[in-house]
Order: C-alpha cells, then sequence, then structure tokens
C-alpha cells in the first residue's frame, strides 16, 4: 500500500494534475492501472516514447495488444511515478532533461546512463543497456 502515499504527495506536489492536464489535451483515453497509476490510452505524444509518465499518470501511445506484449512496462512506469513523489514534482522534468542529456554525452543514448532510467529498470522499460562494464 505504499503507492498510496506516493498517489497523494503527487496529487499535492501538483504532478498528477498535470498529467491528467496533459492526458486530456492528448485526447487519451483514462482508465485506472495497477498500483494506484492512471494509465491514459492512445495519448498524441509529441514524444516518440511509447510511454512517458507525469505524476501517477502514465501517458501511452501503445494500444492494448502493445502493451500486453510489454507486461514490464508498467512496472518500469511505476517506478517513475514514485519519483515524482520524492523529486517535488514537476521538478522531476528538468532534472530528468538533465539525466537524459548526460547519458547522451556518455554514450549517445538518452536512457543507459539516465539515472532515472536506470533506477526504474531499463529492461523493464525496454531502453537498451550501453553501459560499460569494468
Amino acid at each position: 500500500m505504499r503507492w498510496r502515499v506516493r498517489q497523494v504527495a503527487n496529487v499535492v506536489n501538483l504532478s498528477t494534475p498535470l498529467g491528467l492536464a496533459l492526458a486530456l489535451a492528448g485526447r487519451g483515453t483514462l482508465r485506472r492501472g495497477p498500483d494506484g497509476l492512471l494509465v491514459a490510452h492512445a495519448v498524441r505524444l509529441p514524444a516518440k516514447a511509447p510511454a512517458f509518465t507525469v505524476g501517477n499518470v502514465v501517458l501511452l501511445r501503445l494500444d492494448d495488444a502493445a502493451l500486453a506484449r510489454r507486461p514490464r512496462l508498467l512496472v518500469h512506469e511505476a517506478r517513475h511515478a514514485t519519483q515524482y513523489a520524492c523529486c517535488v514534482g514537476p521538478l522531476m522534468l528538468p532534472l530528468y532533461g538533465l539525466a537524459a542529456a548526460w547519458s547522451w554525452l556518455r554514450c549517445r543514448d538518452a536512457s543507459s546512463y539516465n539515472i532515472f532510467e536506470v533506477r526504474a529498470g531499463l529492461a523493464d522499460g525496454g531502453y537498451p543497456n550501453r553501459r560499460k562494464v569494468a
């Protein structure tokens, strides 16, 4: 039930309301997801990512069949929802951008050295791991 604390934190820090506004702007269909997530299906996202989380709202470009083929994706996105609660909500967006830029500088990939993606689980999110193992 820790996700309930995350739910409340992400409403208070305004990241979930922002996610809901983006879901509505992208004409997504909202449904309840696992662990207190709200999943907006068929959202028109400007990003190429199959999913993007803002607060407790997962904005999906995938249809139900594609999501079913990626059973760990919502686990990965739930971890991002927790990161929003820990990073004071929308403040996570510029922090995420900096982490993606750092990763891009390291290996020409926005996720492999991005601490947010690494902590959410690269494989669960469908990202390659280009980290050099010493």
